[in-house]
């Protein structure tokens, strides 16, 4: 009997572990069903390109796993029952009562939609990007935009950096500000914050330092201080949200949602669970949680697979430690921001700027849609455990030890 591995969610994280595990394990001793609701690879790390009218290559997952034995399920998930080891399906067409599919080891990556915060207005009237849909119905209303209108991107983060200059550039005719809650750029270097304030005055970006958004209109958003700042179109980037699904099962999770894992990003409650990227609080260097990103759900993808393979092979747990090097910013087609960082994600003096960073940031954004499709090979193992095989007090004790020197 093949022992069953389900992955939920093909992003980064997932559809990188599901890649990662046909080319670790057996294909006679194992099934491996990727389920997502879209038939093709989403590069989140590009919304904000596709959002401003760029046109992005199509990345079937039909072509990107064929021969490789993974089989592509598309339907939404509406339900996990981590005791039954079942996951409750619907077909993208929303119809039907929703089917079950069965699993011996799953493989939870989710990931995570945007967050309005409470704002009051946010969910009515911002938009968002952080998938396809939101990213399109942006760019409807933005091509829908007559010159001189105002567009202000609300968070000073990752996203909104990259939003507020893609937009700048391509729409110039465009009066786009942003509004952060801090300083613009305040956890950059002095460099980094002197090449970003440099950019956004070359793309004539009104910068709100220290404007909290209270509130959004249709119109018009609110800061905290009580003052307004017009905009035709309000673009929400302040976080994400882990999908609701997890929070809603016997998994240990946190206040927000996201389920806990030990160091193989295995459920530490329930060991036949793995999560990874958004949707999974791992530890990093410092003890601190991993951000939500692609640089964070890559390695987790990674550590993830290997874990499963090792544990259903009998081979040795991986000992990779996850940490970071730097932090890639495209601020528009030509102009970049590539900050170095400390494995705990702090930066350090050192950044590059300029076209060479905007150059390594689309080889960055390449390599990361490359690696989806091509796992790295390695001779593939055959299964030792049986599917329904629990762990006995011998085999665990040998991997509490395993564990503890990882």
């Amino acid at each position: 009997m093949q022992h069953r591995i389900v992955v939920l969610g093909a992003g980064y994280a997932g559809a990188i572990a599901a890649g990662r595990l046909a080319k670790r394990l057996h294909r006679e001793d194992v099934a491996i069903t990727l389920v997502n609701a879209e038939p093709d690879f989403v590069e989140r790390v590009r919304m904000h390109q596709l959002a401003t009218g760029q046109e992005l290559r199509p990345r079937p997952f039909g072509e990107m796993f064929a021969g490789t034995g993974v089989e592509l399920r598309l339907a939404r998930v509406t339900a996990v029952d981590a005791d039954r080891r079942t996951v409750t399906l619907q077909d993208t067409h929303g119809t039907g009562s929703g089917t079950e599919l069965a699993y011996d080891t799953l493989v939870y990556a989710l990931g995570s939609g945007w967050r309005d915060q409470g704002v009051p207005g946010a969910a009515e009237h911002a938009h968002e990007i952080a998938g396809r849909p939101g990213a399109l119905r942006l760019r409807e209303r933005l091509a829908g935009l007559a010159a001189g209108q105002p567009v202000v991107v609300v968070g000073g983060g990752l996203t909104g950096l990259e939003a507020a200059t893609e937009i700048a550039e391509a729409r110039p005719d465009l009066d786009v500000a942003l509004a952060a809650r801090g300083a613009l750029g305040d956890w950059l270097s002095p460099k980094g914050r002197r090449h970003l304030r440099k950019v956004f005055g070359r793309l004539g970006i009104t910068t709100h330092e220290h404007a909290a958004v209270t509130a959004v209109e249709a119109d018009r958003v609110t800061t905290a201080e009580g003052g307004t700042i017009p905009a035709a179109v309000t673009v929400w980037t302040t976080g994400f949200a882990v999908h609701p699904i997890a929070g809603a099962t016997t998994l240990e999770v946190t206040d927000t949602g996201q389920i806990v894992v030990d160091g193989t990003m295995r459920s530490v409650s329930h060991p036949d669970v793995y999560a990874v990227g958004d949707a999974a609080l791992a530890m990093g260097p410092g003890d601190k949680p991993l951000r939500m990103s692609c640089a964070s759900g890559t390695p987790m993808a990674w550590q993830a697979a290997d874990a499963i393979a090792a544990r259903l092979t009998g081979g040795k747990l991986p000992n990779v430690p996850l940490r970071y090097f730097n932090q890639c910013i495209s601020l528009g087609r030509k102009e970049g921001l590539i900050q170095y960082v400390t494995a705990d994600d702090r930066a350090v003096r050192a950044a590059l700027t300029g076209r060479t960073a905007a150059l390594y940031k689309e080889l960055v954004c390449k390599g990361a849609a490359w690696a989806v499709a091509h796992p790295l090979p390695v001779r593939r193992r055959r299964v030792v455990r049986r599917p329904q095989e629990t762990v006995t007090a011998v085999e665990a004790t040998g991997e509490a030890t395993a564990e503890a020197t990882a």
